[in-house]
């Protein structure tokens, strides 16, 4: 329900003043719904029309994600309900979940009224026709208040049907989520103005026609995603999380409460939720472009990825590991970067996704230890051996994330490196060797770009460092590659570059590869 407040004082003329607010109130309404653009704002005055009775101001405004008929409807029916429950005061307010509108005779905005509007009434009160009876008294409230009630009631309606189709199924999907109350509010899901929705599951079967098969974009640790499309013809990505999973709920609450407030160009952006009894749905937008392991890691497809277009990808992964590390509302170590978990949009912008094992960070926190170990990005030494996190784990991640797209090759897995049986190892022996033109991809060639690609690979190497304090923060990292005058320190050697192949290993890089087409892996301790 919409709430009032109200200046105590009274006005000189109850009648008089009732007339005036509708009038202004209405005009300023239509004004902000009609006549001001995506702002959906506008201010208002009216003068006192004579009597020495003081100008009315007034403010109008919706969230902007209304349309300006939704708008307009809004502000229309709270404007009578202000009219009826405030009449008669000098001031007061009413705020609805999608809009308020505000008069006082104090002049309470700053600048000019976007409106000026001149009093209808000029006399306290309308002169008489004649003694008023009870009978002539009865058919004229009749008169006056059977449409006006007939108004309010078909807009109250209109306002109802519209707070419906924005939250539809929120109530019913309370009962079904396995949410407490408190974790609505906590998470940020009550009155969001950003759009975030929670969802009916009814409406997730429609849009994916049942989860088919046809529709399936890929398969993660923690569930499937699959392409949908609602009848408005919004395209989304919905991720349903598996229902044997330990971590489903946990993995669901986190993604829920980080990404619904998170806001950045390079972060995928979260729609809305749906969860009923095993079911937890998380609703993306949709990328038609896959993830950035569908090219850089496929002969034909990374050649798409000319060498502009990688530096675009790394900065913009880099813009968005920055927001999560130092801009945004919370401290979120994302613990999980890597190829598959940067998903491109139309025009190949990356967008950062995944939050499942993400972690808020505080600001008093140098480094976290945790017992659980989980994630299957690029970890970071301290990381995989102690269990410290903190957000140079990121910018391990980062490193090694940029030296695949650079590379074109998997950090790891089956695969020899000259001597070595990853990546890091590999490029670091070529960058001492000032040999690390043959860690680029052949399909980019350095023509034109040698300076751009070799300070890139000098600032991977530098995220890549073994010791966590040695490497930079993203900070330091966004500097480095926007700067072409900054002066870069040398690298020390990478984690895991003592990683060799030996003699036995060697051999399994002979061996044909499995018949069943199997993961082999040969595995050493420290």
């Amino acid at each position: 329900m919409p709430r009032l407040f109200w200046d105590p004082g009274n006005a000189e003329s109850v009648a008089r003043i009732t007339q005036v607010i509708g009038a202004l109130l209405q005009e300023t309404a239509w004004q902000a719904a009609y006549n001001s653009g995506a702002r959906m704002f506008a201010t208002g005055c009216m003068d006192g029309g004579g009597g020495g009775f003081p100008p009315l101001y007034s403010m109008a405004q919706c969230v902007p994600a209304l349309t300006h008929r939704d708008c307009s409807s809004c502000l229309q029916v709270i404007s009578f309900m202000a009219t009826d429950n405030l009449a008669g005061r000098q001031g007061g307010r009413l705020l609805a979940l999608w809009c308020n509108l505000r008069y006082d005779t104090v002049h309470f905005f700053s600048g000019d009224p976007m409106v000026t509007i001149v009093s209808p009434v000029k006399d306290v009160v309308p002169p008489s026709s004649g003694p008023v009876t009870g009978r002539k008294l009865k058919r004229h409230i009749i008169k006056v208040l059977v449409p006006l009630l007939a108004s309010i009631v078909g807009l109250l309606i209109s306002f109802m049907l519209i707070r419906q189709r924005r939250i539809k199924g929120r109530s019913q999907d309370r009962a079904k989520m396995n949410l407490k109350e408190d974790d609505i509010t906590v998470w940020g899901l009550e009155g969001r103005s950003s759009g975030f929705m929670v969802y009916d599951f009814s409406q997730i079967l429609d849009a994916t026609a049942n989860f088919s098969e046809a529709n399936k974009l890929g398969q993660g640790g923690f569930g499937s995603v699959y392409k949908g499309q609602f009848p408005d013809g919004l395209e989304i990505a919905v991720k349903r999380l598996a229902s044997h999973s330990g971590q489903g709920f946990t993995q669901f609450k986190n993604e829920v409460q980080l990404i619904a407030k998170l806001q950045h160009t390079n972060l995928v952006r979260l729609l809305g939720c749906c969860s009923q009894e095993e079911e937890k749905i998380l609703i993306y937008e949709y990328l038609p472009n896959k993830s950035l392991d569908f090219f850089i890691f496929d002969e034909t497809r990374r050649s798409l990825l000319y060498w502009n277009r990688r530096l675009t990808i790394i900065e913009g992964i880099a813009q968005g590991l920055l927001y999560l590390h130092k801009h945004s509302r919370l401290r979120v170590i994302h613990r999980d970067l890597k190829a598959s978990n940067i998903l491109l949009d139309y025009e190949m912008n990356p967008k950062i996704s995944d939050f499942g094992l993400a972690r808020i960070f505080s600001a008093n926190d140098i480094e976290v230890n945790t017992e659980r170990i989980v994630g299957t990005g690029y970890m970071a030494p301290e990381y995989a051996s102690e269990g410290l996190f903190s957000i140079k784990s990121d910018v391990f991640s980062f490193g090694v994330l940029t030296l695949e797209i650079i590379s074109g090759k998997r950090s790891s897995g089956l695969y020899r490196y000259g001597d070595f049986v990853n990546l890091l190892g590999h490029a670091w022996q070529l960058w001492k060797d000032g040999r690390w033109l043959q860690i680029v991809d052949v399909s980019l060639g350095a023509d034109g770009h040698a300076l751009e690609i070799m300070r890139c690979i000098n600032v991977t190497l530098l995220c890549v460092q073994e010791n966590a304090a040695d490497r930079p923060n993203m900070s330091d990292v966004v500097a480095m590659l926007s700067s072409e005058s900054m002066t870069l320190p040398e690298p020390k050697h990478p984690a895991y570059f003592h990683v060799r192949v030996t003699k036995e290993e060697a051999s399994i890089f002979t061996q044909p590869s499995s018949v069943n087409d199997m993961t082999m892996s040969a595995l050493r301790g420290r």
